[in-house]
């Protein structure tokens, strides 16, 4: 069991959470399961969700687990009919799948201090930040193609998008994501314009920094002390501090819950302990 900050009621609601695989939308998923809802949990990697769904069974709650690859629309929806077959047809969706990749990364954060034999900005594939881009808007854009339909049958629905810190100020080292995740919050603005008058609102949460094992190596060094880009991060927080998996969820199941943000459309609400207001002084 995790420990929710809010108490809303998701009974009967579907909520089709993709990433569920992840730390992230994997926490996401149970706080829906344990709020009522029926979960479907979408990952590529099929063990991940089965296994968060025999656990949430073994709780108590209800909860599918699927292999879906959101790059790849027509196993999308094969996906969607076992669901609405499972589950029913699709409420809630929460685009979590993203990511960036290390063919997008630059190994210096700026060009004047490029190494012989690094990986600068010059030598960034287009396959790599191709990549990226894909994983990232194209694996938000075609879920939401396939499950918001549900919602368009049903005159109501929500979605919710992933963006990132990356969104408002791009981070040193990786353009690609920082441009992608820009893209999310911008068709987050799309989505609730364009679904404006079928009853379905589409907002987005921009997480903070959050340590978790993709990027502990880079945040810690092994004696566990902060590394110099994890100190540039804290010293730009006020309040010092990373943010955790489960902070994200007062959000989260907030801008889903149609009675407590039924006006709220369209926005990008930061969880980020102040980075984004912190003007550096």
């Amino acid at each position: 069991m995790i420990n929710i900050p809010i108490q809303i009621d998701f009974k009967d609601k579907v909520v089709v959470v993709t990433g569920a695989g992840g730390v992230i939308c994997g926490t996401m998923a149970r706080a829906f399961a344990q709020c009522g809802a029926k979960v479907a949990a979408l990952d590529l990697n099929e063990e991940a969700v089965k296994k968060l769904a025999d656990e949430l069974k073994a709780e108590g709650f209800i909860c599918e687990g699927y292999k879906a690859n959101v790059l790849d629309a027509d196993a999308l929806e094969e996906v969607h009919q076992k669901v609405l077959a499972d589950l029913g047809k699709c409420d809630i969706l929460v685009n979590g799948a993203g990511g960036n990749n290390p063919r997008a990364t630059t190994d210096n954060e700026y060009q004047h201090e490029a190494k012989e034999g690094g990986k600068s900005f010059f030598d960034l594939g287009a396959d790599g930040v191709d990549f990226v881009f894909k994983l990232n808007f194209q694996g938000t854009l075609l879920p939401t193609q396939a499950f918001a339909k549900d919602m368009v049958e049903n005159k109501s629905g929500c979605i919710l998008n992933i963006s990132s810190m990356n969104a408002y100020t791009p981070l040193t080292k990786i353009p690609a994501y920082s441009a992608a995740k820009a893209g999310i919050s911008n068709f987050t603005q799309w989505l609730a314009t364009h679904f404006a008058g079928t009853g379905i609102r589409c907002n987005a949460i921009a997480p903070g920094f959050l340590v978790s094992a993709q990027n502990k190596a880079l945040l810690f060094n092994e004696d566990g002390t902060p590394t110099e880009r994890s100190k540039k991060i804290l010293n730009s927080t006020p309040t010092h501090r990373f943010v955790d998996a489960d902070e994200l969820l007062g959000a989260t199941l907030f801008l889903c819950d149609d009675k407590s943000a039924s006006a709220i459309t369209g926005v990008v609400l930061p969880v980020d302990a102040g980075f984004s207001a912190y003007s550096g002084v």
